[in-house]
């Protein structure tokens, strides 16, 4: 037994169990890095190769899909604007071809008055120089506004 004890502290032994130990270090180390690897194999690589080129094909048209879809709505909204606009004009135009409508629109807009009728203007005072109906200026004769575009020019001279 004292042979064995001896070889067991032998600078051999010690050797060749550092020996044994160091490869069983680069055996484990070994198997980590295959460990990597086997989790990106050549086929997943291709793989996502494959997926990022997919991304980058589809991205431009879908971009162009969605804003050619919203152009489209857009224009769908104008049409309907439009045909909105074109309804209201022709039911203006039939309420033009009554004549009553006419009439009531000349004497309104243009003052006119029928034959047989005394037309009167009354000039108020107090209303001189500030627009009629609560300040707005759109409600006063046309020639009113002609008048007062000729008193303003020349005013400026």
């Amino acid at each position: 037994m004292a042979v064995k004890d001896r070889d067991r502290f032998s600078t051999a032994t010690r050797i060749r169990l550092l020996g044994e130990q160091t490869a069983a270090r680069v055996y484990r180390s070994q198997t980590r890095r295959q460990a990597r690897r086997s989790r990106l194999t050549g086929r997943a690589a291709f793989l996502a190769l494959i997926v990022c080129s997919l991304v980058v094909a589809l991205a431009y048209p879908m971009r162009q899909y969605v804003s050619q879809r919203a152009e489209i709505a857009d224009q769908e909204r104008q049409a309907a604007e439009a045909a909105d606009r074109v309804e209201q004009l022709r039911d203006e135009k039939a309420r033009l071809q009554d004549p009553a409508y006419v009439r009531r629109l000349a004497r309104e807009h243009l003052h006119f008055v029928m034959p047989g009728e005394t037309g009167f203007t009354v000039n108020d005072p107090e209303a001189a120089g500030r627009p009629r109906s609560g300040g707005d200026a759109d409600d006063r004769a046309w020639y009113s506004e002609l008048w007062d575009g000729v008193d303003h020019a020349d005013a400026r001279r």
